[in-house]
């Protein structure tokens, strides 16, 4: 049976992920801070979970240890947090916080099973991501960087995998129906109103597009339709982009 490990599991585009793999009859360790959330879905599925957070590298190497050489076929790197502020308008500990997840949250999972990928010579890492990794918007320094390292992540991996049977892909969404908006009030006021254009996705909907992405791998991937040609004009005239996005966005 082939074995996934999801980050981010205890709510939203993780939790749905768990659910459609376990569908499909994958194992799935479902990995995530929230230990109440986690017993929940274990109920409705029989995933193993593991609560931890995935940014200490003590508790990812604990992780390690209890696969006992194990190595997961899949990872999907969903765990993310993070509120849309200024710079100067962000603490310290936030900037940290919002930095252990997505990026190093990441960054730890990959780097603790990769080896055993590499030496399987198979395996997927996906890492999911906002369109802030391409083009932040205004009132999200923070928000944005942390996205934008999870994509420079990639990217990276790209070059040192190629050739090695071991795949990063990068998915993006653009807003999701989960309930981040609903634990950050007022955030959802401060979308550039450009993002209105195109249709919101569930988590089921986000799920099953990554499904999609493992069943027919590869590099990038950008959901909905509309959202990617956006990002695509974005490449090209990426300062008319970044100045509709600017006098789209609400002024908090």
């Amino acid at each position: 049976m082939a074995l996934a490990l999801v980050t981010g599991a205890s709510s939203g585009v993780g939790r749905a992920t768990v659910l459609a793999l376990r569908a499909r009859g994958w194992e799935v360790l479902a990995v995530a801070r929230r230990a109440a959330h986690l017993e929940d879905l274990a109920s409705d599925c029989a995933a193993a979970i593991h609560p931890l957070d995935a940014a200490d590298p003590k508790a990812v190497d604990a992780l390690l240890e209890s696969l006992r050489g194990r190595t997961p076929d899949l990872i999907v790197n969903a765990a993310g947090a993070g509120r849309w502020h200024r710079l100067e308008d962000t603490s310290p500990a936030e900037a940290r916080a919002m930095m252990d997840a997505p990026f190093f949250a990441a960054f730890l999972i990959t780097r603790a099973f990769l080896p055993g990928m590499l030496k399987r010579g198979s395996g997927q890492i996906i890492h999911v991501n906002s369109p802030a990794a391409y083009q932040p918007w205004p009132h999200s320094a923070l928000y944005a960087a942390s996205r934008g390292a999870l994509r420079s992540l990639h990217e990276a991996l790209r070059q040192d995998l190629a050739g090695s049977g071991v795949m990063s892909s990068h998915i993006t969404f653009g807003k999701v129906s989960s309930d981040y908006f609903l634990s950050n009030p007022g955030t959802e006021e401060r979308l550039p109103k450009i993002a209105k254009t195109f249709r919101t996705l569930s988590p089921d909907d986000c799920a099953t597009l990554i499904l999609r992405l493992i069943d027919r791998p590869k590099a990038e991937a950008i959901h909905p339709p509309l959202m990617a040609f956006y990002l695509t004009v974005w490449r090209v005239w990426p300062g008319l982009v970044r100045w509709i996005i600017r006098i789209t966005s609400p002024r908090p």
